[in-house]
């Protein structure tokens, strides 16, 4: 932004002083400013810059050919739009400008007929120049494009790479667990059964303290089986380390609020996925969409018990909501499980908002 309001002062600082120094008709001049200066302020829009370009080109040519009677700061224009276009235009289009600047440069040194070989010779300078500032930003884009790709198949790499972990350390609790049951288990029961019979064929007392000893050790062996079966993160605390976790790979600041109560609900591994599946959604929406790098998230408990979520983005622009893949995909990953899925936006802000029952 600081970049955007130096070169609309250098342009606004030109204009005004070729106006100041060369201009016949002042008033329209001003009028041919506030065109260029309306132009200016949309160059910005990527999708439509070639287009503005070209139109901001012609208003300066125009102005000079109709009011002007010394064409210098026409030529420091046209080298200042075409240096500013070197960073925005793609290599095709820039080409493209660059001639037309370079080519209308010329024809007004020849209109002038003053100085056309000096022009001449500095134009064909200085617009290579620019060409070269254009060829070294195209470069460092692709680069960047390409440093972007490898770091967002680092990460999901990484993501597999701990699921495949989470699972492996899964399937072996599992075996152990099973293990466990089939032959401590068994063996105990089958103990248990044998001091029940020995205790009807004897009073003494000692076989009820072995049989309760007995029934015990079986009662931690389930328990023990059971946790094993079960994972190990379960819950809001597994879903806030993730997303911590998200947060440092993606370099977003993410702003977490935990109302009173949150820690303490129940929440399966089957709704915990949920939740952490739509922060991360909203995450990746955020940066994709709204090219926002701060996002506020507050998760807590709502009047029913269950966890209520609202992930907030700011957004520069506003524009209707598409329901593509990602919040269709996110809005029935959460009816299934119960839940509600609210998305809508105010004049600055994006927001994903629900609940998810709790066990």
């Amino acid at each position: 932004m600081r970049i955007f309001w130096l070169r609309f002062s250098v342009f606004c600082f030109l204009w005004v002083f070729m106006i100041v120094q060369y201009s016949e008709n002042a008033t329209v001049s001003l009028l041919f400013f506030t065109s260029a200066l309306g132009l200016y302020f949309f160059l910005s829009i990527r999708k439509a810059s070639f287009l503005l370009y070209i139109c901001l080109t012609v208003i300066i040519v125009i102005h000079d050919l109709l009011i002007m009677y010394n064409t210098i700061y026409t030529f420091l224009l046209l080298l200042f739009v075409t240096i500013v276009s070197a960073f925005q235009l793609k290599e095709k289009g820039f080409m493209i400008y660059l001639i037309s600047n370079l080519v209308s440069s010329l024809l007004l040194s020849i209109l002038d007929k003053s100085r056309m070989i000096e022009t001449l010779v500095i134009s064909v300078f200085f617009y290579f120049i620019v060409w070269t500032l254009n060829r070294m930003a195209t470069a460092r884009n692709e680069q960047k494009a390409i440093y972007d790709e490898l770091l967002g198949e680092y990460r999901r790499l990484k993501r597999m790479n701990l699921v495949a972990e989470n699972n492996a350390r899964l399937e072996e609790r599992t075996k152990i667990a099973r293990d466990i049951h089939d032959s401590v288990g068994h063996r105990l029961t089958a103990l248990i059964m044998k001091l029940e019979m020995l205790t009807i064929q004897n009073t003494d007392t000692k076989y009820d303290e072995l049989k309760q000893l007995a029934k015990d050790s079986l009662e931690e062996t389930r328990h023990a089986v059971k946790a094993l079966q079960t994972e190990e993160n379960e819950g809001i605390a597994t879903v806030v380390h993730l997303i911590r976790k998200l947060e440092a790979e993606s370099h977003i600041l993410v702003q977490f609020t935990m109302k009173q109560g949150i820690l303490s609900i129940a929440l399966s591994n089957e709704k915990s996925v949920v939740l952490y599946r739509v922060i991360q959604e909203a995450l990746t929406n955020a940066m994709r969409h709204a090219g926002s790098r701060e996002v506020h998230i507050t998760l807590g408990k709502s009047a029913i018990g269950a966890v209520s979520f609202e992930i907030v983005n700011p957004i520069f622009t506003v524009k209707s909501i598409e329901f593509g893949f990602g919040l269709t995909n996110m809005m029935q990953r959460v009816e299934e499980i119960g839940g509600d899925l609210e998305v809508f936006q105010t004049d600055n802000q994006f927001v994903v908002s629900g609940t998810i029952p709790s066990d």
